[in-house]
């Protein structure tokens, strides 16, 4: 038996009939089409699946989506619409990633990090990193690209 949701995803809305024990994350890739939210470890360990669930990440593997019946979702799709963000700038220009697999995570990690501190701490970047891993560059790069955007005016 389905469960009727309404998802905004990246301002979008988006009327879905779902089972009650699908996770926000397979709504996401399954259903809505979203495809930066990565399927990694499903237990919430590897950041891979954050999104901003009313503007504070979530592990989207974690969520039920019917726990996020009405709520504002954003993707790495939904950031920088209109040309790249200051963080998303920052990384590109400090050369922050190899892969990119754990780029959404970080990415969204380091918007909720710099809307609610707009000139972070090297202690506070790497609190916000915390439970995002990173297994190509490292975490400098990505810590100094996030400090370089919360310097920008």
């Amino acid at each position: 038996m389905g469960h009727r949701v309404t998802l905004r995803v990246n301002g979008e809305q988006w009327d879905l009939d779902l089972d009650p024990a699908e996770t926000l994350l397979e709504a996401l890739r399954g259903r809505v089409g979203v495809k930066s939210p990565k399927v990694g470890c499903e237990r919430g360990d590897c950041g891979s699946c954050t999104v901003l669930l009313n503007g504070q990440t979530v592990r989207s593997c974690l969520v039920l989506a019917v726990e996020a019946d009405g709520a504002e979702i954003t993707t790495l799709e939904g950031i920088g619409c209109e040309g790249l963000a200051p963080v998303q700038r920052a990384l590109l220009e400090h050369n922050s990633f190899q892969c990119g697999f754990c780029a959404p995570g970080i990415v969204l990690s380091a918007v909720e990090l710099l809307a609610a501190h707009p000139h972070p701490t090297r202690h506070q970047v790497q609190e916000a990193l915390a439970g995002n891993l990173c297994r190509c560059t490292g975490y400098e790069p990505i810590i100094q690209a996030i400090l370089a955007a919360g310097e920008e005016p």
